[in-house]
């Protein structure tokens, strides 16, 4: 008779806490320990059609990146947007969503561990009875929460997660913590959530390259125009966010500060593009769409330093780039090996199986 598989789902208290992150350096250390997984995402916020199926690019990505098979990666059941919700609120959508997961999650193949990646909250999904803890008794799983650090008062919110979600809840890993608050967070908060039955099983500190973004995706969010650079938009993370908007003396000695920067500035600031591009610049993006002069696309070029045009304002453009920081994906591989190494050196692998009970296989 085929073993039926054990499920884990991670979710969060909020989105974008690192949920996917904590999913891929998981994934990677089961797989180190011989166990064979299955990976699913059932409610989506990335997809697309593909041979008349919902394509995951969550799923995708993190299937590739471990080399998952097609039958080891689950469906996708319903795309969590704008014109699902009103569907569901006209009455024009009833399918039943919950017997559906149950059904399509029960019958995939015989593995040690099933992963699934919840939704942004825990409520989240409710709305067709798919929330975190709906999902969760449906295939009996258990729970491990990510929870991105912002102060001391993330125990509240995870206390009362606790008392939500009950004995399903193995565990919680707190990501993103500043590297000065680590020390507090191993020595107060890590003592209290245990004495109220909460294990910790992973505290993350703050990495800047998992936090950067790809200067592709900031030309995508911002629909910029590409002056030059088009080959390294890929190969180019951007870790923080500078505005040239001083005097070039005082943009000198503010962009020396700074690591790799983008830095916005308008079209017709030249010599603080000229500043900018000296420094450790990865892309340049200019407001106003004003072009540079031709030396500074010819220097850009020599440096390989991207120039991006936008036809926004300054402000709008540097709203619209933080929000791409708050939101940032993982889907670069320069950013699966940090994730992998800073689970491996922060993440309690053998505490999760013991309390899952499962048994690393000999390999």
């Amino acid at each position: 008779m085929p073993k039926s598989p054990k499920y884990l789902l991670v979710g969060s208290t909020e989105a974008y806490s690192g949920k996917s992150t904590t999913v891929l350096g998981l994934s990677h250390q089961l797989i180190q320990k011989g166990l064979d997984i299955a990976y699913g995402k059932p409610l989506g916020t990335c997809l697309s059609e593909s041979e008349g199926s919902l394509v995951e690019e969550d799923v995708e990505f993190i299937g590739s990146s471990l080399n998952l098979s097609a039958s080891s990666k689950a469906p996708t059941l319903l795309a969590l947007d704008e014109l699902a919700i009103q569907k569901r609120l006209l009455g024009e959508d009833k399918l039943n969503y919950k017997q559906s997961f149950i059904e399509q999650y029960s019958q995939l193949p015989a593995k040690d561990l099933v992963l699934l990646e919840g939704a942004g909250s825990l409520d989240e999904g409710c709305l067709f009875d798919m929330s975190l803890l709906s999902i969760a008794e449906a295939i009996d799983a258990k729970v491990l929460l990510v929870c991105r650090y912002s102060s001391l008062l993330i125990v509240e919110s995870l206390k009362s997660a606790k008392e939500r979600i009950g004995n399903r809840l193995i565990g919680v890993v707190i990501n993103d913590i500043p590297l000065s608050q680590l020390e507090v967070v191993d020595k107060t908060v890590r003592p209290y959530l245990e004495s109220i039955s909460i294990p910790v099983l992973g505290i993350l500190p703050n990495n800047n390259l998992l936090r950067s973004v790809s200067v592709r995706e900031l030309v995508n969010q911002l629909n910029a125009q590409v002056l030059c650079g088009n080959g390294r938009l890929d190969l180019m993370m951007v870790e923080s966010l500078a505005i040239g908007a001083m005097n070039v003396n005082s943009a000198v000695k503010y962009f020396r500060k700074r690591h790799n920067m983008a830095v916005v500035t308008g079209g017709d600031r030249i010599e603080i593009q000229q500043a900018a591009l000296e420094t450790s610049t990865q892309c340049l993006i200019l407001t106003g769409q004003l072009p540079p002069p031709a030396f500074i696309l010819n220097r850009a070029e020599e440096l390989e330093i991207p120039i991006l045009s936008v036809d926004l304002d300054t402000l709008t453009t540097v709203e619209i780039v933080d929000k791409t920081f708050g939101q940032v994906r993982v889907h670069e591989p320069i950013k699966v090996n940090c994730i992998r190494e800073l689970m491996a050196q922060n993440f309690d692998v053998d505490r999760l199986l013991s309390s899952l009970g499962l048994t690393p296989a000999a390999v």
